[in-house]
């Protein structure tokens, strides 16, 4: 059961993966394993509903969405018009909370087979992201994958309990 598995930080190293990109490998095994937990037996229209401008619906589409492109930044590569126009869908949607549990481990898990690959001698390579190509590096879009969908997993979880008590929204 994994209530007795410490944090996947705890659970030792992951073969074949650099130690520098194995933080994200951890982070995307505790959101999966933490919404699993926190959202469980919640409907398709509390999925949909909003909390504070924002649906648990949007926060489960926003972190693969933002997954992908930031890898697609990460490999070098720019935005495909998919990719912009499912941007641009994040906050709609009538997905089942399985269907987007779902989607969110098949984009974490296409992630990880791209991040098995990086050298680590490119960690410190430049980057742009964006339209406006703004700069950084591998790592440091290691770093905010990381954090990024962290954040995100605070405020989906935050908004199942808000849903899990009516009386509060």
């Amino acid at each position: 059961m994994e209530d007795d598995l410490p944090e996947p930080w705890l659970r030792g190293p992951i073969n074949d993966v650099h130690p520098l990109v194995m933080p994200l490998f951890f982070t995307f095994s505790q959101v999966v394993e933490d919404l699993a937990k926190h959202t469980a037996g919640l409907a398709r229209e509390q999925v949909w509903r909003k909390v504070d401008g924002a649906s648990l619906g949007f926060h489960l589409k926003h972190i693969p969405g933002t997954v992908d492109r930031l890898i697609t930044y990460l490999m070098g590569q720019q935005l495909s018009e998919q990719q912009l126009q499912a941007l641009k869908q994040e906050s709609e949607g009538e997905e089942s909370l399985d269907e987007l549990l779902r989607l969110m481990e098949e984009t974490f898990r296409r992630a990880e087979d791209q991040l098995r690959h990086v050298d680590p001698q490119s960690l410190y390579e430049a980057r742009s992201v964006g339209r406006r190509a703004l700069p950084t590096t591998v790592i440091g879009l290691i770093v905010h994958l990381a954090e990024h969908t962290q954040r995100h997993l605070g405020q989906a979880i935050t908004t199942s309990k808000l849903l899990r008590q009516p009386d509060s929204l």
